[in-house]
């Protein structure tokens, strides 16, 4: 039983020991705002692609945001990706109005392509810049966003370049689910500059809300043709550059770069649905064994974070033996309070840490959905199969 007791104890301290190393590892982080923005002298010419699709709720509040730019030397071009709901006539409306914007049709799209990328690519065949950022249009970009990032890209001798921006959550669902997805990959990639320094490209990761890469590198990796029939596009163009021996950065930039992916439950299920299990896929290791397991596992990350809370609550009722609420007792309140500093960072009141086993319920239930598809995808009324890496 003694026994029985300090193995529970052990595995607890492990838990909480690994909690802890997650946070010291994002606490690494480096801020976009600690670097010196381009002077405008010194700036190279920056095209801003957008590709835009039935966006007609964001483009307007995305482009005006762009053209607030302090960066001198600026070139924005929204790629109307046939859209049906206006979003294409918003555009040339502001294009109208500011003659650094440019509204360019899409073709129709390739067999083989997805559509953001093939809206990516012509953006960027169509772009003059000897700098490319694509950029999506549920964003909103502070005035000194793209001067910083440049300035920091050369300061850092990146080749891709991103940010993670603050991630808006207005609604229930929103702010139970989105704090709790973003833990999820901070806990498999640990802290920004810990993924910016690593050499391997299972390691790296892009945030496509905003990808900052001179023209030369984008060219070399095969620009998004490369990734033409991957749906986490951003994930294979950091994996990519890597591989090649490319630098790809990440840093934070929560007051620069802003947000709101999805605005329902219903939206949150589309959205990660569409690529959480495919993208995951690109993340591991697999060969013909574990990617037959893979399918079935992948639900249950999004359920570990319950584990101390269930032995907590199934050793107090007995059912569980002493070794359980020993381990429930350590665990748990240490994984409450990780999760308060995770909704605290995003911005909302940390009491809502308390409902992160809805989260981590709901969201299992989006991933075994998105597994039990596999590598089919539907996203804004086209259907696409999602090409594994080799």
């Amino acid at each position: 039983m003694i026994a029985d007791h300090w193995l529970a104890a052990t595995l607890g301290a492990l838990w909480v020991t690994l909690l802890v190393t997650v946070v010291l590892r994002f606490l690494d982080s480096k801020r976009l705002s600690a670097y010196t923005p381009v002077s405008r002298g010194d700036a190279p010419p920056l095209s801003v692609v957008i590709p835009a699709r039935n966006e007609s709720r964001n483009i307007e509040a995305c482009v005006r945001s762009v053209l607030t730019s302090d960066y001198p030397r600026l070139e924005v071009i929204v790629v109307d990706d046939h859209s049906t709901d206006g979003t294409g006539e918003i555009a040339r409306r502001l294009a109208a109005e500011d003659t650094r914007l440019r509204v360019v049709a899409a073709p129709d799209l390739p067999a083989g392509w997805f559509g953001k990328q093939w809206a990516c690519h012509t953006g960027a065949r169509a772009a003059s810049g000897t700098l490319l950022c694509f950029t999506d249009a549920d964003t909103r970009h502070a005035p000194r966003l793209l001067s910083l990032s440049v300035g920091a890209m050369r300061q850092r001798g990146a080749d891709l370049f991103t940010v993670a921006g603050h991630q808006q959550a207005l609604t229930f669902w929103e702010k139970v689910i989105q704090p709790f997805v973003f833990s999820i990959l901070l806990s498999r990639y640990g802290g920004l500059e810990a993924m910016s320094r690593s050499s391997k490209p299972l390691d790296k990761i892009a945030n496509g809300q905003f990808i900052l890469m001179s023209r030369g590198a984008y060219d070399a990796i095969g620009g998004h043709d490369a990734v033409k029939d991957h749906v986490a596009e951003d994930l294979r163009l950091a994996q990519l550059a890597t591989a090649r021996g490319l630098q790809a950065h990440m840093l934070l930039a929560r007051d620069e770069l802003q947000t709101r992916m999805y605005t329902s439950l219903a939206e949150i299920r589309r959205g990660w649905g569409k690529n959480v299990y495919a993208a995951g896929r690109d993340t591991m290791p697999l060969n013909a064994v574990t990617g037959r397991i893979f399918p079935w596992i992948f639900p249950l990350p999004a359920l570990m974070p319950v584990l101390p809370l269930l032995c907590l609550t199934l050793g107090l009722a007995g059912v569980w033996g002493p070794g359980a609420l020993v381990f429930g007792a350590i665990a748990a309140p240490a994984t409450l309070l990780f999760y308060a500093g995770v909704y605290g960072f995003s911005r909302l009141n940390p009491l809502w840490a308390l409902l992160y086993p809805l989260a981590a319920v709901t969201f299992s239930w989006i991933c075994a959905e998105a597994a039990w598809r596999g590598s089919k995808v539907e996203w804004k009324g086209r259907g696409y199969v999602s090409r594994r890496a080799t």
